[in-house]
């Protein structure tokens, strides 16, 4: 297994601070390719992705909960996306969650500086994936904090500023895990597994869980680049919280890129490439990336919720028939990240190469 770089290859350059001083043209670093480059317009202006009314899982009346377990299930098959409302985590809470982090993000540059992070465990402020030298970048900063296991929990790589943020992020970790425990048992149920069959592949109580916040500066040429690349989550499931006024989030469907409209207090929910390996691929993890704004600033919480890094992730042994033969090799998760983190996003590549061999 390769090792993971101790520093970034070159200096790191903060995004925001670009954006700030009013150049007119991004530098070469951040002009993707001609093939990669976004287009503006969605390519179909009046698709999106469902929206499903959580809420339903709960009812009383049987009709009401199977259809939403079904609404999940197609949701699940064919787009890979969806968002849910009515999911029980506070819309303060998501409100407060989202305004701490814009807060931060807009503290003084020494300030964010002190917890700058590195490739070893990308946990603080950091502005590339990925240690390629002379890699073209993402317009973007971020910061990445882990909340499960509680062994990787570090309160002092928290932000201290605004006062009441480590409170408010604890919480909302929280909450966001218990919902997606929920979806866990819908998701298994609707495979034809255990309620508890993903939960339990992932590692039970001992899952893993982290929290990528992406703050998304004003570009002046948002034609030639991308807030974030294309690729499918390499985790689990994400529970995304995006930013209030501004959409940016394209999903690929069918060819086309699709400009998700984000439902007020919903979280958009996204298959991972393990959950995609564990359903023999029955659920896919779907590619999807980030358009940025000329006029206005982004900020979004990625939710991962993923397995115990050290266990192999394979097919569920339920799901592998000899017409439908497993189609991945086991890997760990700890294996699976290094990809990201050494390369960083690139598209679907990394899932496609578990393929076993046919």
């Amino acid at each position: 297994m390769s090792s993971i770089q101790q520093d970034w290859p070159e200096p790191i350059v903060r995004v925001q601070s670009l954006s700030d001083s009013g150049l007119c043209m991004i530098p070469d670093r951040y002009v993707k390719p001609p093939g990669d480059r976004p287009s503006l317009v969605s390519s179909a202006a009046d698709v999106d992705i469902p929206i499903i009314n959580l809420g339903g899982v709960h009812s009383e009346v049987d009709s009401v909960r199977a259809n939403t377990i079904s609404q999940i299930n197609e949701a699940s098959r064919d787009w890979g996306f969806f968002q849910v409302v009515n999911h029980g985590v506070s819309p303060e809470l998501m409100d407060r969650a989202r305004e701490v982090w814009r807060e931060f993000f807009h503290s003084p540059m020494e300030v964010k500086q002190k917890q700058a992070n590195s490739p070893r465990t990308y946990e603080g402020y950091g502005s590339r994936l990925g240690v390629e030298k002379g890699a073209i970048l993402d317009w973007n900063d971020y910061y990445f904090l882990h909340y499960l296991p509680c062994s990787l929990k570090d309160y002092n790589k928290w932000p201290l500023l605004p006062d009441d943020c480590r409170e408010v992020i604890d919480e909302y970790g929280k909450q966001l895990a218990i919902l997606a425990g929920k979806l866990m048992k819908v998701l298994s149920v609707n495979l034809g597994l255990s309620e508890e069959y993903l939960q339990n592949a992932f590692g039970g109580e001992n899952v893993g869980a982290c929290l990528r916040v992406n703050f998304y500066p004003k570009c002046p040429q948002p034609d030639l680049t991308l807030g974030l690349s294309s690729h499918s989550d390499p985790g689990g499931m994400t529970l995304l919280l995006p930013d209030n006024h501004v959409p940016g989030l394209q999903v690929r469907k069918d060819g086309n890129w699709i400009t998700v409209k984000p439902a007020r207090h919903a979280f958009i929910v996204n298959i991972g490439d393990q959950i995609q390996v564990l359903s023999n691929a029955i659920y896919k993890s779907v590619e999807h990336r980030v358009i940025v704004n000329p006029s206005a600033e982004r900020v979004s919480l990625a939710f991962f919720y993923n397995p115990k890094s050290d266990i192999p992730i394979e097919p569920a042994k339920d799901l592998v028939t000899p017409e439908r033969p497993a189609l991945y090799q086991p890997m760990t998760f700890d294996e699976y990240r290094l990809f990201i983190r050494l390369r960083g996003p690139r598209g679907k590549s990394q899932v496609e190469s578990l393929k076993s061999p046919s």
